[in-house]
């Protein structure tokens, strides 16, 4: 048996195709673990949302913030949904739409595997989050998601603000949380996010820190996996492994093997996409006293 996460798929079922045959994925005995964003952008949402939901029985999900504007994009009227691009226009006319929707939104926004020693979020964590705080707060916002006030969720999560405050509530707290998990690559220490800021880190302006170099960061007794930020690129370090290497860019897909003692990289061409710009990539890095087992190197396959 072996657990791979996997990046970023963004709508991209043919990379997604090929990744799963590099790693030889048998749904026998594997597991597959999505970092969010299934949709959007890659021109084949439908087919990669079906295939992922034929999978549900041998994967884990976190919902990122492309997969919230689908589910949000499904409770508008039917001309407001052909007004969306085609990619997501062909989810949401489908004739299977409201079972893979209704699936979808029953995903998580974060997963915790302590026995593996790993959770999942899409984007990132507050500073002064700690896995446990996290998945608490995670569940704070499934519960709403999966009950029977998922539309008022789905119709106010939209919004920069406010800042995420302990203090908050109501939806005002979703809206944060949902922020947090699902949208997060640069902040203040005291959590305030930059969502302008896409770069590399290195190009934002000072005072702001990627989410996981914060200084005065929580201490994390589990090793993070994520996607969302694509021009970081790969990256290891701190106890952090982002995942999202732009295959909808016409970069690479990227799995991430998490039972094993080595670190274990595999990667496959993204989306074809002659015209695509190349993205500048951070390397990894050393975590920084948060190392792996036995403090690996990446091996790619």
């Amino acid at each position: 048996m072996s657990i791979w996460a996997i990046g970023d798929l963004q709508g991209c079922y043919d990379a997604t195709q090929r990744l799963l045959e590099k790693i030889a994925f048998d749904p026998a005995r594997d597991r597959l673990w999505f970092c969010g964003d299934l949709v959007n952008r890659g021109g084949q949402s439908l087919e990669t949302l079906r295939l992922v939901h034929s999978l549900r029985e041998q994967s884990v999900v976190v919902l990122g913030n492309h997969d919230l504007s689908l589910l949000a994009i499904g409770q508008r009227s039917e001309e407001e949904q052909r007004k969306v691009n085609p990619d997501l226009q062909r989810i949401v006319l489908a004739e299977d739409r409201d079972v893979l929707l209704e699936w979808l939104r029953m995903q998580k926004l974060c997963h915790v595997d302590r026995d593996l020693g790993w959770m999942m979020v899409h984007a990132g964590l507050a500073p002064k989050w700690t896995p446990s705080m996290a998945e608490r707060h995670a569940r704070e916002v499934e519960q709403k998601l999966h009950g029977d006030q998922y539309q008022r969720l789905l119709k106010h999560m939209y919004g920069d603000g406010p800042a995420w405050s302990p203090r908050l509530g109501g939806m005002d707290r979703m809206r944060a949380i949902i922020n947090v998990m699902t949208r997060l690559r640069y902040c203040t220490p005291r959590g305030r996010i930059s969502f302008e800021e896409k770069g590399t880190p290195g190009t934002q302006p000072a005072g702001l820190y990627p989410w996981f170099e914060v200084p005065g960061r929580a201490e994390r007794d589990l090793k993070i996996v994520c996607g969302h930020w694509s021009t970081l690129g790969l990256f290891v370090g701190y106890g952090v492994h982002a995942l999202d290497t732009g295959a909808v860019w016409g970069g690479t897909l990227t799995a991430l093997q998490l039972d094993s003692d080595e670190l274990r990289i595999v990667q496959v061409p993204g989306r074809d996409t002659p015209a695509a710009v190349p993205r500048k990539r951070h390397k990894p890095r050393p975590d920084d006293g948060n190392r792996n087992r036995g403090g690996e190197r990446a091996r790619r396959a």
